[in-house]
């Protein structure tokens, strides 16, 4: 009998679909490896698995027996336990705190912990992991990487039957990735299945006894390890018809015209390094790469949102001042949708007026306020070029779908007329009607002489809209191609981090 069966798995997030008909099954002490794009359904699943969300089918057993869906501590105490790619810690808490939090042994029935039998499992669990560290000191002040490895002690602590990790050697040194492999062998005799997710594809070549491979929320297949080839989990990866004709690109441009944007060696410690490219006037550019290469982070430095230790930005042939503002951004022409709507693109109580119109107060003020006639009307104006679909301008943001949202977040920059658009995953989370809308309304910008950096996980998009693509493999500039010669191949073998040399 398997360990884990999840069994015909549907998930939805409003009318996005996450999950279709997905199944899956671990067997005692297999290291199974969970693969796909971006978006293809992988954090939904685990979700599910742990308990953090409830399917809206389906089903997951464990030993046969039902898990309770929903309940992530009585998932837990089931013996399922996940570790996330971003380390869940208290950072006030000190190392042995961390590792024991939820299960402290106490002394005299529970009247005090016994803080000694504590600090000697804290101090086993590590040196299972190969790690000396400060057991006392506030997780707060450890590395990244360490406080990975306090996840995932306290993981090993459970007496647990299925063991998922998302991403664990993502901030983890060569050194500190072979130590977990051996711990994660150690539970692997013990009987312990491992549902592993992962980018690095040389891990799954190493460690893995069998692949399931999803796309676009759905099962491509499992399949052996020993039967498949790195080139062959790609394709099952990437497996899909993909329309990348130049007709749906923007009109042709100078090949030597004078640069919009210019960025030269920009650089942020820990985040990207030596980043260079620049764009043209009318040309999408588009930036590819894994969850978390540093594409955000590039396009909000880019604005002024977050600090670049150097390099330089250069706007229309003028450099942007040494610690420039948002407004210094927006003043020499430059615009950015977030990747986040609800939290960063729109002010979800207010008016869809309100949020049209609110980078561009300025233009409708008087001497005793503001025009709000004007203002009406050009919100009305944007409200039917965009094509919002809304009962009246003044519904609130957050009564529309999530496609009207965001046409709001990119008309209220229109208004404006930049010159150049910072998009970050523009059609997230929005039907199909509502994306392919948002794709005439890039493809018009460009048109229009506007420049477009284009940020997005959806494959597909970046093939059909860029001119040019850069892939971004963990912080660094890994290829470039023009969009009519890319290949989805070739974009996600960029994508993914090199092999190790010490990759056995």
């Amino acid at each position: 009998m398997s360990l884990l069966v999840a069994q015909q798995i549907h998930h939805s997030y409003g009318g996005t679909q996450a999950l279709c008909d997905v199944s899956l099954e671990i067997e005692p002490g297999e290291w199974h490896a969970l693969c796909g794009e971006n978006g293809a359904g992988k954090s939904t699943l685990i979700k599910i698995i742990s308990g953090v969300e409830p399917p809206d089918r389906g089903s997951v057993t464990l030993e046969g027996n039902p898990l309770p869906m929903g309940r992530v501590h009585a998932v837990e105490q089931a013996g399922v336990v996940a570790v996330h790619q971003e380390p869940v810690v208290f950072p006030h808490l000190s190392t042995i705190d961390n590792v024991f939090v939820g299960r402290e042994p106490g002394r005299l029935g529970g009247l005090w912990l016994d803080r000694d039998r504590m600090a000697r499992g804290a101090r086993q669990v590590m040196h299972q992991l190969g790690e000396d560290l400060p057991l006392e000191q506030p997780v707060g002040e450890l590395s990244l990487a360490q406080r990975q490895m306090v996840s995932i002690a306290r993981a090993l602590l459970n007496d647990c039957r299925i063991l998922i990790l998302d991403e664990p050697t993502a901030s983890l040194s060569a050194r500190e990735t072979q130590s977990l492999f051996r711990a994660i062998k150690q539970l692997q005799a013990q009987g312990v299945g491992i549902l592993y997710v992962s980018h690095r594809l040389e891990e799954i070549f190493q460690m893995a006894d069998r692949v399931t491979v999803l796309r676009d929320g759905r099962m491509v297949g499992t399949h052996s390890i020993a039967s498949i080839q790195r080139s062959d989990l790609i394709q099952m990866m990437v497996g899909r018809p993909l329309d990348a004709s130049s007709a749906a690109r923007p009109l042709p441009r100078e090949e030597q015209a004078p640069a919009l944007l210019e960025v030269q060696g920009l650089s942020r410690a820990g985040v990207f390094d030596h980043i260079d490219f620049a764009i043209q006037s009318g040309e999408i550019l588009g930036l590819s790469g894994l969850v978390g290469a540093g594409r955000t982070e590039i396009a909000r430095a880019i604005f002024g949102l977050d600090p670049i230790d150097t390099g330089s930005i250069t706007m229309d042939g003028q450099p942007m001042p040494e610690g420039f503002q948002i407004h210094d951004a927006m003043d020499r022409g430059m615009a950015l949708v977030p990747e986040d709507r609800q939290r960063q693109g729109l002010i979800l109580p207010e008016s869809v007026e309100d949020n049209l119109t609110l980078p561009s107060l300025k233009a409708f003020s008087k001497f005793l306020g503001l025009d709000r006639d004007s203002r009406g009307k050009a919100a009305h104006g944007l409200i039917q070029r965009m094509g919002i679909k809304t009962a009246k301008p003044s519904s609130p943001a957050q009564s529309l779908s999530g496609g009207n949202q965001q046409k709001i977040v990119l008309g209220k920059w229109v208004y404006r007329q930049p010159r150049l658009f910072l998009l970050d995953e523009p059609t997230r989370g929005v039907d199909v009607g509502a994306k392919e809308e948002v794709h005439r309304m890039i493809r018009t910008l460009a048109r229009s002489g506007s420049a477009i950096l284009l940020i997005s996980s959806d494959m597909p998009e970046i093939l059909q809209l860029s001119d040019r693509i850069l892939v971004l493999c963990q912080g660094r500039i890994r290829g470039e191609v023009t969009g009519s010669q890319a290949t989805a191949e070739q974009l996600l073998e960029w994508a993914l981090p090199p092999e190790r040399p010490d990759a056995a």
